[in-house]
């Protein structure tokens, strides 16, 4: 199995944190839990499916998933080949007039969004290419003719910035207080550009902060009052939502 981090050139850097190269030979199937920015992908060999309870939803070999509000359960074909691309939190917006927020909990077409023309000739080459570095430059080549010469948000940028300093602990009334703006027309710019609620998105932001609070020696405990749950049964059932699964098996059977 393969899942190797590759960076963008300069031009795409403030919209796109990395890209992945995930190859694997054999039929797998994982949960993947909730990123902080929407994730685009191309399936240049293999198929791709979503388990939703008892039903298996073939993607579309080229295609993007928003925001989640939990994890998701996929399943790949033997011998796969993926080529994924993480945006930065308020990177899809350079890209797409398609608001963020539209994309919460799905997985749809990249043709629902692009050009179908544009993005079959993608497919295509990375389909002929051969090495990961022609296809990254083949998704970079399609991402830098899509871009668009918007000025980024700098409040929502700065939002994004003081929910992070916070690891998702920091109140939206202070955080609007902080910002001098209003709740509902910070809400409306914020969703639709980062893809979900602020409150939503700084609770991803928490459950990832505990994600890396795992990795410690840390007691649970520590972890949820380190992380501001009001107790030990709101930790277990956020922890829950986002994962399957409780913090202690989690953090044993991880």
């Amino acid at each position: 199995m393969k899942f190797e981090k590759h960076f963008p050139t300069d031009q795409l850097k403030p919209y796109i944190q990395y890209y992945v190269v995930s190859e694997n030979e054999s039929v797998s199937e994982y949960k993947v839990f909730p990123s902080s920015g929407l994730v685009m992908g191309f399936q240049y060999q293999g198929q791709l499916t979503c388990i939703e309870g008892p039903q298996e939803n073939k993607l579309s070999s080229a295609g993007i998933s928003g925001i989640s509000n939990g994890y998701k359960i996929f399943k790949n074909s033997a011998n796969i080949g993926t080529i994924l691309v993480y945006f930065s939190e308020i990177g899809f917006r350079q890209f797409a007039t398609q608001p963020a927020h539209e994309l919460f909990n799905l997985s749809i077409s990249l043709e629902d969004i692009f050009d179908s023309q544009d993005v079959r000739e993608v497919e295509e080459q990375l389909s002929l290419a051969s090495s990961d570095l022609n296809r990254i430059q083949t998704v970079e080549l399609f991402l830098l003719s899509q871009l668009k010469d918007i000025e980024q948000d700098k409040l929502i940028m700065e939002a994004v910035r003081l929910i992070y300093q916070s690891k998702g602990n920091i109140r939206i009334q202070e955080l609007n207080k902080k910002l001098g703006i209003s709740a509902s027309p910070f809400e409306k710019r914020f969703r639709q550009l980062v893809g979900t609620s602020a409150k939503k998105f700084a609770s991803i932001i928490r459950f990832n902060s505990v994600l890396d609070s795992l990795e410690e020696s840390k007691s649970l405990t520590e972890i949820c009052y380190e992380n501001h749950f009001f107790d030990q049964a709101h930790f277990i059932k956020d922890f829950k939502q986002f994962t399957g699964d409780t913090p202690e098996h989690f953090k044993r059977f991880s």
